[in-house]
Formats: structure tokens, sequence, C-alpha cells
């Protein structure tokens, strides 16, 4: 089982790191689109979150504290859900429905997130293939 974790894991942060590659090169672009979200500090919040993904993404994938990368994308996810996806404020239905998506996406994935978080702090040093046990024990 240690190695259908391992697969999991990486299959998990492939979408983070992926996301986190666009927000510290094309920072300037996507903080342009945050802030005409009403996005606070639009720079620091797409330089920040891309930090937050690129962090918690390792950390989850090399096992290193692996209950903190997880608690730290469900961190990103859950705020960017509500400030960059607020489907029930478009008029256009299919902006809606696009943003819906990306909503209900990002609530899947920070539930996710919990799970391992859950699962990492619970499991303490007995899972396999990992750099250190969890930070925070849960047991």
């Amino acid at each position: 089982m240690d190695v259908v974790l391992l697969v999991g894991r990486v299959l998990f942060v492939l979408l983070f790191f992926h996301s986190a590659v666009g927000h510290l090169t094309k920072t300037a672009p996507m903080a342009q689109y945050a802030g005409a979200q009403g996005v606070p500090f639009p720079w620091l919040a797409v330089f920040g979150s891309g930090l937050l993904q690129l962090l918690g993404g390792a950390l989850v994938l090399l096992g290193l504290w692996p209950d903190v990368g997880a608690l730290l994308l469900a961190v990103f996810l859950l705020p960017t859900a509500v400030l960059m996806h607020p489907f029930w404020k478009r008029e256009d239905a299919d902006a809606r429905q696009g943003d819906q998506l990306h909503f209900l996406k990002d609530i899947a994935l920070a539930g996710a997130a919990l799970m391992l978080f859950a699962l990492f702090a619970h499991a303490g040093d007995d899972l396999g293939l990992t750099a250190s046990g969890p930070l925070l024990d849960l047991d």
C-alpha cells in the first residue's frame, strides 16, 4: 500500500506544481486578473499562493511533514474557490457554469487535502515511503 500512497501523492501534486509555475512566472498578468476579481493585494496574493502550492506540493510529494503540506494546500484552495470563482455573482450562464466547475473542483481538492492531512497525522511514523513523519500527531 505504500507504493499506492506514493503514486497517489505524485498524481495529487502535479496540478499544484503546474499552477505554481504559472503563479510564479506570470505573476503580473495573473495579479491583474485577481485584482479584477476583487482580490486584495493581488500581486502578493498571486505570488504567495504560488509559494503555498509549491511548498505544500513538495511537502506532500516528498513526505516531509506531509500533514503540513496538505494543510497548506487546503489553505490555498478554500479562499481561492470563494475569491476567484464566485459563480453566484455571474450573470452570464457560460461564465457561471465555468466558475461553478472551478469552484467545485477547488472545494473537492480542499476536501482531499484535508483527508490527506488526517491520514498523515493519524498514521504518524507508520506511513511508508516518506522523508519524515508528520509534524502534528493526532493520536
